[in-house]
C-alpha cells in the first residue's frame, strides 16, 4: 500500500489539472508560454502519475486494467476479472 501523502498528493494534482485544463489549452493555441509558464506547476498533466485504483502503487501499473500487477494476479487468480485465467502448457 502507498503512503496516503502520496495519494492524496495525486489526487489534488488530478483535480488542479482539471481546474487550469481549459486555460491551458487556450494559452498552447494564442502560443503564450510566459502565461504557460505562471500556471502552477501541478497544473502540467505530465506531473500526473499513474497508480492503482486499490493499493496506490505507482511502479508495475496495468494500464489496461488500472492495478498494479500484484493486485491484477491477485484479481485474476480470485477470478475476478473477466476473461483472465492462468495459463497452463
Amino acid at each position: 500500500m502507498a503512503k496516503k501523502s502520496w495519494i492524496a498528493r495525486q489526487k489534488k494534482r488530478e483535480q488542479t489539472v482539471a481546474r487550469y485544463a481549459e486555460r491551458r489549452e487556450r494559452l498552447r493555441a494564442e502560443g503564450d508560454y510566459e502565461g504557460l509558464q505562471r500556471l502552477p506547476r501541478n497544473a502540467s498533466p505530465s506531473r500526473l502519475r499513474n497508480r492503482c485504483q486499490i493499493s496506490g502503487r505507482a511502479r508495475g501499473y496495468i494500464r489496461q486494467y488500472g492495478v498494479s500487477r500484484i493486485v491484477f494476479r491477485d484479481l485474476a487468480s480470485a477470478g475476478r476479472i473477466p476473461g483472465i485465467r492462468k495459463s497452463s502448457w
